[in-house]
């Protein structure tokens, strides 16, 4: 850690002195500590992303954004290739040879993928910009090949970007990935996209703000964790074979590619059958219902190497598991009824009123959301962190059939509206396999009485949003007024039905002593 001063150095976390999450714990102090910190990026994030968009759509045209969106995935789709998932591996080998003391295997399986796949990008980026041609005559969209030709060199740094994530999940210091992914990038981008915006250049705006912000990011990041994480990197590096890391690694390079296509899938059938307008249109309702997102998204990076250094002990497995989801849907559901509520509202205000016609996607695509990361998340990092990457990888090629069968069957009929009824098919189904095949093969679920009150409270905190709707007279009220009454009554709902845990009372104990002594009453 060098000269600083401030908490104890990743070195210092795996000394002998440091004591592993036990029983008692569950991990929920980790978890606590953690998740607060990528809690407070991704919320830093979800706002400077939300300004990001409210940016272009008042900047450009929704036919301008959707082809910008449409180039992003593709790029996004080819950099799964490009890594051959083995990012992935990082943070669960990682965590166990540091917990095994092994330091000079762990910082093998960093050097030894990051050489990996800085090879293998390079390959695809010069592929894609070979091919650029043909993907923009494929979706009718002659200046895709425009934008894909910039964008092909956010490949090999995607790579790289994606290692030093996962890296920083292996070693459980979220704040530097905070720092790079919710922090730097978001307000680079934000300043570039401005800037070019503001001088006229549309499209290519676009594209230089996504660059620079990618490219300044990893540099950011990659001298932050070669400063913070200086011990483990000096270690002697030892080879460790290949072979364990390709066989974890394959399956989740299938299942990243499946699951990439899964998500981006509703835009490439779009694109295909209507234009690019609605791409634009559908994008933002899909950003704002995956907003729900942001929960999942704070513990899931830590979740997962907690799980591989317990998943021998089933019961300490499961106890993790239902803490984790009961977390989750409490702060999650009064969420979605928000959104679920005020969609319409919520997309003129944001952003202007050619984009309510995407409410629709927002209720549906809510509520998919909020079942699918209470039982394990999208990507399955909780049959991950268990080691079972096969099965990840047929779960996810499952749904995208699905995805992709419904996406194409109801998009010609319903339009954008098909969409997101082809995706939330698929994340429920996602979300009900993870929980079957958890109890089936390990006898895990997350359902308690506990966790039924907090479900359950979201009842009345419904009923109590209704009225808004109606009484409220215009969209900014709604938006103001609706989280008022929805969140006042499921937290007035919880208490009453003494919803809160031991487990919440030393979680809020992270956050401030004061709420600790009152939640413990």
């Amino acid at each position: 850690m060098g000269l600083d001063p401030g908490p104890p150095s990743d070195h210092e976390r795996q000394t002998p002195d440091h004591e592993p999450p036990t029983d008692h714990d569950d991990g929920v102090t980790t978890l606590a500590k953690q998740g607060s910190i990528t809690f407070v990026g991704n919320v830093v994030n979800g706002i400077l992303g939300f300004a990001i968009v409210m940016l272009m759509t008042r900047f450009v045209s929704p036919s301008v954004y959707g082809l910008f969106v449409l180039a992003t995935s593709v790029i996004l789709f080819m950099q799964v290739f490009a890594n051959l998932g083995l990012p992935l591996a990082i943070d669960y080998f990682v965590p166990q040879y540091l917990e095994d003391g092994e330091r000079g295997k762990a910082k093998g399986v960093i050097v030894q993928v990051t050489a990996t796949v800085l090879v293998t990008s390079s390959l695809v980026a010069i592929a894609l910009a070979l091919s650029a041609r043909g993907i923009g005559e494929f979706f009718g969209e002659p200046s895709m090949q425009i934008a894909l030709l910039f964008l092909a060199v956010t490949v090999p740094m995607l790579a790289i970007y994606n290692v030093l994530l996962t890296s920083y999940y292996s070693i459980k210091k979220l704040q530097y990935r905070v720092i790079m992914r919710d922090l730097v990038r978001p307000i680079v981008r934000f300043v570039t996209t401005a800037g070019f915006l503001l001088a006229g250049f549309g499209l290519l705006g676009l594209i230089a703000g996504y660059v620079v912000g990618l490219f300044v990011a990893t540099a950011v990041g990659a001298a932050i964790f070669t400063y913070k994480a200086w011990d483990l990197l000096a270690a002697d590096l030892e080879v460790v074979p290949a072979k364990p890391l390709v066989t974890y690694a394959l399956p989740l390079a299938m299942t990243s590619v499946v699951f990439v296509l899964m998500g981006h899938v509703d835009y490439f059938v779009l694109g295909f059958f209507l234009g690019s307008d609605d791409v634009g249109i559908y994008r933002v309702g899909y950003m704002l219902g995956s907003g729900l997102m942001i929960i999942f998204n704070s513990l899931s990076p830590v979740f997962k190497p907690l799980i591989a250094e317990s998943r021998d002990d089933l019961e300490l497995v499961e106890s993790r598991f239902r803490i984790m989801a009961r977390w989750i849907v409490a702060i999650t559901l009064p969420i979605a009824i928000v959104l679920s509520l005020g969609a319409s509202s919520y997309l003129a205000v944001l952003y202007t009123p050619q984009y309510a016609a995407a409410s629709t996607v927002v209720v549906v695509l809510a509520s998919a959301f909020l079942f699918n990361v209470t039982f394990g998340g999208p990507d399955g990092s909780l049959l991950q962190g268990l080691g079972y990457s096969r099965l990840v990888f047929v779960n996810t090629l499952v749904l995208f059939g699905v995805n992709f069968l419904v996406s194409i069957a109801l998009v010609p009929v319903i339009g954008i509206d098909g969409a997101a009824v082809g995706s939330a098919v698929a994340l429920v189904l996602v979300g009900g396999l993870t929980l079957s095949e958890l109890y089936y093969f390990d006898g895990i679920h997350p359902f308690t009485w506990d966790f039924a009150k907090v479900v359950t409270a979201g009842i009345p905190a419904t009923i109590a949003g209704i009225p808004v709707l109606v009484v409220a007279d215009s969209d900014l009220s709604i938006a103001v007024i609706l989280p008022i009454a929805v969140v006042g009554t499921y937290l007035c709902t919880l208490v009453v039905t003494d919803a809160f845990t031991d487990d919440d009372v030393r979680m809020a104990g992270e956050f401030s002593p004061r709420l600790e002594r009152w939640l413990s009453r």
